[in-house]
C-alpha cells in the first residue's frame, strides 16, 4: 500500500479530537466517515465542524466553500460501516487502555486488510494499542495536537512492530492534509514534544513544592527573561493540572507536591476556576516583568534538554523533528536543542551534575549522549558542533531556501507557529544567506512567508526581552544586507506585514502584496520605535507627514490604502498574486544582469548625494555599461526584433 491507494479515511471519535481530524482530513481533499457511539455526539461534532468550516470560508482561509467539504463528511454510530472501506482509520476515544484495546479489535475485524490503523493516544502506548490486533505492523500513532484545524504538528510514533512502510504512509497522509508530521521512532512515554515539554512544567512546581519559587517569579522569568509564550504553572493552569498528574502517575515517576495537592483540591486551572491562579475571584494571570528574577531558569531547561539529549542517544528523533516540535507543539521561540547549543553543553551537563549531587534524583542523571558530545568537545555553537553541526554547512531552522534553473533564489519565511515572527535566528539566517550565496548564479531574490496568514507579524519581541540593547541593535545588519544585495529583490506579501516584515519588504526593491493583507508599523504601541530601517526608509518612498503619521499612531491597514500611498508597488486580489510575481520575476530573469545592479545601486545611492552627483553617477553607469557584450546583444536583438539574451557581460 502507498499513499496514493488512500482514498477514505474514517475518524472513530466525534468529541473535540474527533470531530477535528475529521473536519482537517475532509479540507485536505479525503472522503471521511465520522463515527461516535451515541447519534447525539456525532450530531454536535458535525455541527462543530460545519460552525468551524463557515468561519474558515468567511475569512477565505478555506480553497473550497464550507458546503464542498461537508459534502465529503459522512456520519454512523455503526463501527463496521465507518471502517469496512477505509483507506487509513483514525481512532481518537477517549485516553483509556481498555477502551482504545476495544475499539482497535473491532476495527481489526471490520476494516480491509489493507487499511492502516491510527491512534490519536497523547501518551498510550502504540504497541499495547497495537496488539489488540492481528495486524500489529500496520498501527502507527498519529497524535494531533488541538485544536487539530489551527496546530499543525503530528507525531507519527511507531510501535514495536510498526513498519516502516506504515510509518511512511502515515507521514506522507499527515503532510497531505497540510499538517508538519515528525516521525517518533521508539514507542516512548511522552512521545517528543511531551517528553521535552513537562518538565517545563513539572521542574517550576518542584521548586515550588520546596519553597524555591514563587508561582509568579517564575512564570515571569521563563516569560520576560527567556522568552517562552508563557510561563510554566500559566501552561499548566491553560492546559489542566490534572493532565500533567496524569502524565507522571502513568509512567510511575513521583509527581511534584504542588501538582498533588491541586488535584486533590479538584482545582485544575482555568476550566475549575482555579489553579496556580485564581480565575474566578482573582484576576487570573497576573504576573509582571518586575516578578522576574531570582528563578533559576537554568535549572528548567538544563532538564529539558537532558530530555532531548536522551532522545536524540535512543534514536527516537533528530534534533531537527525535536526542535520542530517544540516549535509547532509548544510554540516555543526556539527548540531546545538549539537553546541548549546556544548556552553550551558543557554549561548545561555542569548544572545537571550539579543538582544531581544535590538532590540525587534521576531526572538530573545527565544522559549518555550529552555527556559524549561534552567530552568530545562539542558543546554547541562556539564549539562549532553541539546538537546541530555549525561548522561546514550550518543549518537554517527558520528560512527555506531554493535557487532554480533561472537563477531565482526564493526565500520563505517559515516560523508559522508565530506568523513568521522575525527572530535573531532569522535575521542571522536572511544575512548570512545572502552573504553566502553566489551573486552572479542570482537573478533576482523573492522573499514570501510560509503558510497563509502572513508575511511576517513583525519581531519575535519576546524574543529581544532577554537581549542585550547592543546585540539587539545588530539587526538592522540583515535589512541593509537585503538593501545592497546586487540583484534585484520581490518581496510577495500574502497577509500580515507588520514590524520587522513591512522593515524587510521596505529593503526590497519591488513589493506586491494581496489586497486584503494588512501593513503597518505597531511598534509605538508596544513602546519601542521601528528599529530596521522603516523610519528613513518611508520617509523615502511616502514623505515624512505621512511616515510620522504611521509611526506616531502605529497604523496598520490594508494593501489598497498601502498601494495609494505609495509603501508597496501592487495590491492585487489573491488570484492574481501568483501570475503579477511570476511577470515580474520573468522580466527580472531577462534583463541585463549588469545593467540591472548598476540601476540598483545608482537608485539606492542617489537619494544621499546631490543633484548633481547623483546625475554624475548615472552618467558615469550609462558609459560604463554601453561598453558591455550585454549593451551589444541589447541593440543587435532591437535592430533583429527579437528578444534579447544577455549574459551578464
Amino acid at each position: 500500500m502507498t499513499i496514493d491507494t488512500v482514498q477514505r479515511v474514517a475518524v472513530l471519535g466525534a468529541g473535540s479530537m474527533g470531530h477535528g481530524i475529521a473536519e482537517v482530513t475532509a479540507i485536505g481533499g479525503y472522503d471521511v466517515a465520522m463515527r461516535d457511539i451515541e447519534e447525539d455526539i456525532v450530531r454536535e461534532g458535525y455541527e462543530q465542524i460545519k460552525w468551524s468550516l463557515g468561519k474558515l470560508d468567511e475569512k477565505d482561509q478555506i480553497d473550497e466553500s464550507a458546503d464542498e467539504v461537508l459534502e465529503r463528511i459522512e456520519t454512523t454510530t455503526d463501527i463496521s460501516e465507518a471502517v469496512s472501506d477505509a483507506d487509513l482509520v483514525i481512532e481518537a476515544v477517549p485516553e483509556q487502555m481498555e477502551i482504545k484495546e476495544d475499539t482497535f479489535s473491532a476495527v481489526d475485524e471490520h476494516a480491509p486488510d489493507h487499511a492502516v490503523l491510527a491512534s490519536n493516544t497523547s501518551s498510550l502506548s502504540i504497541s499495547s494499542i497495537a496488539s489488540a490486533t492481528d495486524r500489529p505492523e500496520q498501527v502507527v500513532g498519529l497524535h494531533f495536537f488541538n485544536p487539530p484545524v489551527k496546530m499543525d504538528l503530528v507525531e507519527v510514533t511507531y510501535g514495536e512492530a510498526t513498519t516502516d512502510e506504515t510509518a511512511e504512509i502515515a507521514h506522507e497522509w499527515a503532510e497531505s492534509v497540510n499538517k508538519t508530521p515528525i516521525y517518533v521512532r521508539k514507542d516512548v512515554h511522552g512521545f517528543v514534544v511531551n517528553t521535552v515539554l513537562v518538565p517545563f512544567m513539572e521542574e517550576a512546581a518542584w521548586m515550588l513544592s520546596n519553597d524555591e519559587t514563587t508561582v509568579r517569579e517564575a512564570d515571569a522569568t521563563m516569560v520576560y527573561e527567556r522568552g517562552y509564550p508563557m510561563g510554566p504553572f500559566e501552561l499548566n493552569d491553560f492546559g489542566g493540572i490534572d493532565v500533567a498528574y496524569h502524565f507522571r502517575d502513568e509512567s510511575g515517576q513521583p509527581v511534584p507536591p504542588a501538582i498533588a495537592e491541586k488535584v486533590e483540591a479538584e482545582e485544575l486551572g482555568k476550566k475549575s476556576g482555579k489553579g496556580f491562579y485564581d480565575y474566578e475571584d482573582g484576576d487570573g494571570v497576573d504576573y509582571e516583568p518586575e516578578d522576574s528574577g531570582g528563578y533559576d531558569a537554568l535549572r528548567t531547561e538544563a532538564v529539558m534538554i537532558n530530555k532531548a539529549a536522551w532522545l536524540i542517544g535512543n534514536d527516537v528523533a533528530t534534533p531537527e523533528e525535536i526542535d520542530i516540535g517544540l516549535r509547532l507543539g509548544g510554540s516555543f521561540p526556539e527548540g531546545m536543542c538549539r537553546r541548549g547549543d546556544r548556552i553550551g553543553l558543557d554549561v548545561v551537563l555542569e548544572k545537571l551534575e550539579s543538582l544531581y549531587e544535590e538532590y540525587g534524583e534521576e531526572r538530573y542523571d545527565p544522559t549518555d549522549y550529552l555527556v559524549e558530545l561534552v567530552e568530545e568537545g562539542w558543546t554547541g555553537e562556539d564549539a562549532g558542533k553541539g546538537f546541530f553541526d555549525y561548522r561546514v554547512d550550518p543549518p537554517y531552522h527558520y528560512i527555506n531556501w531554493e535557487i532554480d534553473d533561472d537563477g531565482v533564489l526564493a526565500v520563505e519565511l517559515d516560523r508559522q507557529e508565530r506568523m513568521n515572527s522575525m527572530s535573531e535566528d532569522m535575521f542571522a539566517e536572511i544575512d548570512r544567506l545572502l552573504n553566502d550565496v553566489d551573486a552572479d548564479e542570482v537573478s533576482c531574490v523573492v522573499f514570501e512567508g510560509a503558510g497563509d496568514r502572513a508575511f511576517s507579524s513583525g519581531a519575535d519581541i519576546t524574543g529581544f526581552t532577554a537581549g542585550e540593547p547592543t546585540d539587539i541593535m545588530d539587526v538592522d545588519e540583515m535589512f541593509q544586507t537585503v538593501y545592497e544585495f546586487p540583484r534585484p529583490t520581490v518581496a510577495k506579501i500574502d497577509g500580515f506585514c507588520l514590524g520587522a516584515g513591512i522593515e524587510l519588504a521596505l529593503a526590497c526593491d519591488i513589493r506586491i502584496a494581496t489586497e486584503d493583507s494588512t501593513i503597518g508599523t505597531p511598534e509605538t504601541n508596544l513602546g519601542v520605535i521601528p528599529g530596521g530601517g522603516a523610519t528613513q526608509r518611508l520617509v523615502r518612498l511616502v514623505g515624512e507627514g505621512r511616515t510620522k503619521e504611521m509611526v506616531f499612531r502605529g497604523m496598520q491597514f490594508d494593501a489598497v490604502q498601502a498601494e495609494e500611498w505609495g509603501i508597496i508597488n501592487h495590491a492585487v486580489s489573491d488570484d492574481e498574486l501568483e501570475e503579477l510575481v511570476g511577470e515580474i520575476v520573468d522580466d527580472l530573469v531577462s534583463g541585463p544582469p549588469v545593467a540591472l545592479k548598476a540601476a540598483k545601486q545608482v537608485i539606492n545611492d542617489g537619494p544621499e548625494a546631490s543633484l548633481e552627483a547623483a546625475l554624475a553617477m548615472e552618467k558615469q553607469a550609462f558609459a560604463v555599461l554601453s561598453t558591455t557584450d550585454d549593451m551589444y546583444e541589447g541593440v543587435a536583438a532591437f535592430r533583429q526584433d527579437r528578444e534579447p539574451q544577455f549574459e551578464g557581460e
